[in-house]
């Protein structure tokens, strides 16, 4: 679970000063290999609250099994198992794997889709993780490289060495954006989503702000560094302290660099961006963890309506120009 506790949502997302004509109404399910949870607290619609939630979850559901890269017949799984043949994918697919492409080319190839076999040989989901040989981690950098992604309308081709892509750093904002669509359509005015850690905020422009807390890295659970106040935004954090293990004293963590098949060394804990679109939060929170604070926030600060906090190793934070300008930002006192 890539991002399961980036963000801590069950004691540290609050409205700040609000009421509610009724309860809100709020339900989890097991989605996109972690826990969604979806609040809603106002609504217009001849719809139940609990029904337009299940009709989201159905909808979310429907996308994984889409973009997985481990269910039987889905897109990527064809893929993944063509063997270098061209696969007709959905053109939504074909679209998302072009978008990950843009981002590989914007992060000169620190962002890569296609590291799944190196992420495999590492094994950091599993309870034997493993430490490759320099000869593993050659052949990890040679079945790896997004520029053998060909992509002709929604015909999707696997060429040269790599035989495995995977979404699961773009996927997750993805279909979180899919899903406050799905509730906007349906009449929620106010409302927030959560799927692992990928938040997505709906709230009416003259509402209250959502005060998101940001995890402490390697803290415990539901331990606060700060807090960020956000009103129709997305907020989504990379960060180093939830899939790793120890070896010899050496921590090794699961962002790896593309080019080495190795864990990425930059002094960087986390990486949270703040922006409209979680799909581009997604891919932006690797991106940025991968290029490091300087050109990271060089990025950043290029993007419109988009910001980034990124925490180093010294538990010191490193923010883009609109954080306490255009985004509160505050420390938590312990």
């Amino acid at each position: 679970m890539k991002k399961l506790l980036g963000l801590i949502t069950a004691l540290s997302i609050t409205l700040s000063g609000c009421s509610f004509s009724k309860e809100p109404v709020t339900d989890y399910d097991f989605l996109l290999n972690t826990i969604a949870q979806i609040t809603i607290y106002e609504e217009e619609s001849d719809l139940s609250a609990e029904e337009i939630i299940d009709g989201c979850f159905s909808l979310c559901r429907d996308y994984e099994n889409m973009l997985s890269k481990t269910i039987e017949g889905s897109d990527i799984y064809n893929i993944n198992h063509s063997n270098g043949e061209a696969v007709e994918v959905e053109q939504e697919t074909a679209d998302l794997i072009q978008k990950a492409i843009d981002y590989s080319v914007l992060s000169e190839g620190m962002f890569d889709i296609t590291t799944a076999y190196a992420s495999e040989l590492w094994n950091f989901t599993g309870e034997e993780h493993h430490v490759p040989t320099e000869e593993e981690l050659k052949t990890a950098v040679s079945k790896t490289g997004y520029e053998n992604i060909k992509i002709d309308g929604n015909m999707v081709t696997l060429t040269g060495d790599v035989t495995e892509i995977d979404l699961g750093g773009i996927g997750k904002g993805y279909v979180g954006d899919k899903a406050r669509e799905y509730l906007v359509e349906n009449g929620v005015t106010k409302a927030i989503i959560n799927l692992g850690g990928n938040i997505l905020t709906i709230q009416p422009e003259d509402g209250e702000y959502f005060s998101i807390g940001v995890q402490e890295p390697f803290g415990e659970q539901n331990a606060i560094y700060g807090t960020v106040a956000i009103k129709n935004k997305t907020v989504v954090t990379s960060g180093i302290y939830e899939r790793y293990f120890e070896e010899n004293g050496k921590l090794y963590h699961h962002i790896l660099n593309p080019f080495t098949a190795s864990p990425i060394e930059n002094n960087l804990y986390s990486v949270t961006i703040i922006a409209d679109s979680s799909v581009d939060a997604d891919a932006l929170s690797t991106t940025c963890f991968a290029l490091g604070v300087e050109k990271g926030l060089e990025l950043i600060n290029s993007i419109d309506n988009t910001e980034a906090i990124f925490i180093t190793d010294d538990m010191e934070y490193h923010a883009s120009n609109g954080i306490g300008k255009d985004i509160e930002f505050n420390l938590y006192e312990k």
